[in-house]
This record gives structure tokens, C-alpha cells and sequence, in this order.
């Protein structure tokens, strides 16, 4: 089953997506993320959306793909008057999951916030997957 979450964040903010169960059996794995500014026709933006095992301390555009606690990125430039436009690049870790997730953007011109589209595939996790999953969460390995 897919399951889609999609919602609005504020430059420098951070929302969470609840995910997590009483017993862990259910699991999800990213299929889908999508980023788009709130007037992409008419403001200069540069968004950097990330998402996250934890909640973080602090929200920057810094990507650093070795962090093991990162499960995906999108970053899209757009420019006022869509005079051009860049290609929006998604990365996303194929990592199965059980606990809530956490979505950060930052903005290096500070236009404001920014629109994003999540699907997760669900899947049911035996006993020893959910024990894994959750054990890497409390590491944040992956």
C-alpha cells in the first residue's frame, strides 16, 4: 500500500511525519518525493528539503549524503518571472523504516516556504525486520 503526505514547510522549518506503531511490525520505504516552491513563477528560490530519522537541532541547506541519519534530499532553483528554471534533483535512500519521520527546508534567498509530495510504500515487517529497523533508528545507523 502507498501512503502520501503532502504539506507545506516554512524556510527554516521542520515538520514530522508520524509513522511510528505500538508494536513496529509496519515499515516504509521512500518511493516518491517531490519539491515546489509556493510561487514558483514569481519569487527567486533556492530550496534545499531534507528528510531525516531524528529531529534535528538546526535546519541548514548543507547536504552531506555520508550522514547516516539523512533519507533524502531535494533541492530546485527558480527563478522570478520563470525566465529558467533548474532541474529538481531527489535523492532517496532505499532504507526500510518504522519510526516517525522528520522534514526540514531551508532557503538561501529566504523566499519563504516550500511545497512537498511524499509517497511511502508501506510493508509489513516480521518480527527480526522491526526489531533491526528500530535498533537503527535508536543509532541512527543505517
Amino acid at each position: 500500500m502507498i501512503k502520501s503526505f503532502r504539506g507545506q514547510i516554512a524556510d527554516g522549518g521542520q515538520e514530522t511525519i508520524r509513522l511510528a506503531t505500538n508494536n513496529g511490525l509496519t515499515g516504509y520505504n521512500i518511493t516518491k518525493f517531490q519539491i515546489m516552491g509556493i510561487d514558483p513563477a514569481g519569487t527567486t528560490q533556492e530550496s534545499t528539503v531534507k528528510i531525516f530519522i531524528y529531529e534535528q537541532d538546526s535546519i541548514t541547506g548543507t547536504v552531506d549524503l555520508r550522514d547516516p541519519t539523512l533519507l533524502a534530499v531535494a533541492y530546485r532553483e527558480t527563478y522570478s518571472a520563470a525566465t529558467s528554471n533548474e532541474p529538481e534533483v531527489i535523492i532517496f535512500d532505499n532504507t526500510k523504516f518504522n519510526q516517525d519521520i522528520f522534514i526540514t527546508h531551508q532557503d538561501a534567498n529566504n523566499a519563504g516556504g516550500c511545497n512537498y509530495y511524499l509517497e511511502l510504500e508501506q510493508v509489513k515487517l516480521s518480527t527480526d525486520e522491526a526489531a533491526v529497523a528500530t535498533l537503527k533508528d535508536m543509532r541512527g545507523t543505517t
